[in-house]
C-alpha cells in the first residue's frame, strides 16, 4: 500500500505543469527543439523567456541557460520523449532557433531572426526581420509580414508568402509556391508538381525567376513595370492580359520580350504548364486565390 503511493506521488511529481521565467539581456537568443508536439512563441514586453508546458511521465521539459543562448528542449526520461507542447513567451527582439520532428511550429510577431526547422509538421510564421529560414519536409510553411533574406522550403506541401519584403527564395517538390503582396527585391521561386503564383511590384535592377516542371506559373506586372522577360515552355502555353512583342526565338519554346525599358530580369519556364502575365489584381489571379481558398 505505501509502495503504490510512493508510485503514485512519484507519477505526479513528473507530470507536474511547467511554467518557468528566465531572464534575458538584448543579444540573447532562444534554442528551443520538441521531440513532438507544437512549439508556439509568442512576444510580449518583458526581457524575460517564460516557458510553459505539460510533461509527460515518460518526458521532460529543460530549460537552461549557457552563454547567449537561452535552451528549451524536450528528453525522454526512459527512452524517446513523447509529445509535448511548449507555450514560450519571448521579448520580440529576441532570436529564434525552432526544431523538431514530429512537430508543429507557430511563432506570433517576431522582430528578429527566425529559424524553423522540422520534419513532419506544419510551420506558420508571423514577423521576422533579417535571416528568415522556415522549412518542413512534410508539412506546409506559411510566413507573413517578415523582411529581410527569406528562405521557405518543403518537400511535400505547399509554400506560402504573403505581405514580405527583401529577398526571397521559395520552393517545394510536391505543392503549390504563393507569393501575395510581396515586395521582391529578388526572387527564386520554385516546385516540381505544383504551380507558382507572384503578386507584388517588380523593381528595376530586380531579378526574379519563377519555375515549375508540371504547373502553372502566373506573374502580376504593372504597366510601369521595366523589365526584360525570358518565357520557357516545352509543351505549355503562354498568355498576357496585354500585348507583348517577341525580341529572340520563337513562341511555344523559348522567347524574349521587353517591357519599358528592360531593367529588371524575369524568367519564366514551366516544362508543361501555362505561363501567364497578367494585369495587378487581374481575375486570373483572383481565380487562383478563390481556388486555394476552396481547398
Amino acid at each position: 500500500m505505501l509502495l503504490t503511493a510512493a508510485i503514485a506521488l512519484s507519477t505526479l511529481a513528473l507530470t507536474t505543469q511547467i511554467d518557468t521565467t528566465v531572464t534575458v539581456a538584448r543579444g540573447q537568443r532562444l534554442e528551443a527543439n520538441a521531440f513532438g508536439g507544437e512549439i508556439h512563441v509568442t512576444m510580449w514586453s518583458r526581457n524575460a523567456v517564460r516557458v510553459q508546458a505539460d510533461p509527460t511521465s515518460r518526458t521532460q521539459v529543460v530549460v537552461s541557460t549557457s552563454g547567449s543562448t537561452v535552451s528549451v528542449r524536450t528528453e525522454g526520461r526512459r527512452g524517446p520523449a513523447s509529445a509535448v507542447d511548449l507555450a514560450i513567451t519571448v521579448p520580440a527582439w529576441m532570436s529564434l532557433d525552432l526544431s523538431g520532428v514530429y512537430t508543429d511550429v507557430k511563432v506570433e510577431g517576431a522582430k528578429g531572426p527566425v529559424t524553423v526547422e522540422t520534419v513532419q509538421g506544419e510551420v506558420s510564421v508571423t514577423g521576422g526581420d533579417g535571416i528568415v529560414s522556415l522549412s518542413s519536409v512534410q508539412g506546409s510553411v506559411d510566413l507573413r509580414g517578415a523582411r529581410g533574406r527569406i528562405e521557405v522550403h518543403s518537400v511535400n506541401e505547399d509554400v506560402t508568402v504573403s505581405e514580405t519584403t527583401g529577398e526571397i527564395r521559395a520552393e517545394t517538390i510536391n505543392g503549390e509556391v504563393k507569393l501575395a503582396k510581396v515586395d521582391a527585391t529578388a526572387l527564386d521561386a520554385s516546385t516540381v508538381n505544383g504551380d507558382v503564383t507572384y503578386d507584388g511590384p517588380i523593381h528595376d535592377g530586380g531579378r526574379y525567376s519563377l519555375s515549375s516542371h508540371n504547373g502553372d506559373i502566373t506573374i502580376a506586372a504593372a504597366p510601369t513595370t521595366n523589365a526584360v522577360v525570358s518565357v520557357s515552355t516545352f509543351s505549355g502555353d503562354f498568355e498576357s492580359e496585354f500585348p507583348v512583342t517577341l525580341t529572340n526565338g520563337r513562341k511555344g519554346r523559348r522567347f524574349d520580350f521587353t517591357l519599358g525599358k528592360g531593367g529588371a530580369q524575369i524568367e519564366l519556364e514551366s516544362f508543361q504548364g501555362t505561363i501567364r502575365l497578367v494585369r495587378p489584381g487581374s481575375t486570373a489571379m483572383k481565380d487562383d486565390h478563390d481556388h486555394d481558398d476552396d481547398d
